[in-house]
């Protein structure tokens, strides 16, 4: 079920809207050090600092409409039987005022084990350096951190975000997360933060640092320290 939401809302996008001379497709590829996703590992096999993922995706813009949908990727090992993430999103930006508005729905898929697979809907509001963004969690469970037969549904999280260039090619990146559980799952509420930067080279290419990290690391044990996390981009 929570597949096939987002798949709706792409097939639907792609087949009501034109395709307009300003219609643009991009794709990104990156290498990172370790995937942290709101804090949490997304390797768990083993505790060690560095733990490489391969990610990429593309995202297509029809024009000016505003209207966008996109898919991410990235090799993930915490899910017995799964190895892949996959993202699936649709939505609509627009302004208002001073502020840059995005609403959409986002599915994460786990192909070799559906227990993860989780939808969202998210709203963002970007005004200057400083984005807002909430997700609430629309899918029966959370990541399956309710377990079989147990719900995780109307889970929120709320991520405040800080991005600005402070000097030629460098960005300053700052973020602070709260999740807030849902249904019947009894984990604690935890925050996470990112904190870094990133060097742009040119031609697409970039380089990040961060030190990102949770409140609570004890979700899957030593494995999930705080880590300096370095990543490689290219955009297509």
């Amino acid at each position: 079920m929570a597949f096939s939401c987002s798949k709706v809302l792409a097939t639907a996008l792609f087949a009501t809207l034109p395709v307009l001379a300003s219609a643009q497709l991009t794709g990104n590829v990156s290498l990172t050090t370790n995937y942290k996703f709101r804090g949490q590992d997304q390797d768990t096999s083993k505790a060690r600092a560095v733990k490489p993922a391969l990610q990429g995706g593309f995202d297509y813009a029809f024009g000016e409409s505003g209207f966008y949908v996109g898919n991410w990727n990235s090799s993930v090992d915490w899910l017995s039987g799964n190895s892949l993430e996959s993202d699936v999103y649709g939505g609509y930006k627009f302004k208002a005022g001073d502020a840059d508005l995005d609403l959409g729905v986002l599915t994460y898929i786990y192909p070799g084990n559906s227990n993860g697979n989780t939808t969202e809907v998210y709203g963002a509001a970007t005004f200057g350096p400083l984005t807002a963004r909430y997700s609430h969690t629309l899918s029966k469970d959370y990541f399956a951190y309710a377990g079989p037969g147990f719900k995780g549904r109307n889970t929120g999280y709320l991520n405040l975000a800080f991005a600005h260039e402070v000097a030629p090619k460098i960005t300053l990146k700052a973020s602070v997360g709260f999740t807030r559980f849902g249904g019947d799952i009894t984990a604690p509420n935890f925050m996470d933060y990112s904190v870094g930067g990133a060097y742009d080279f040119g031609s697409g290419v970039s380089l990040g640092a961060a030190v990102a990290g949770a409140s609570k690391k004890e979700f899957f044990g030593p494995v999930n320290k705080s880590r300096v996390i370095v990543t490689l981009t290219k955009v297509l």
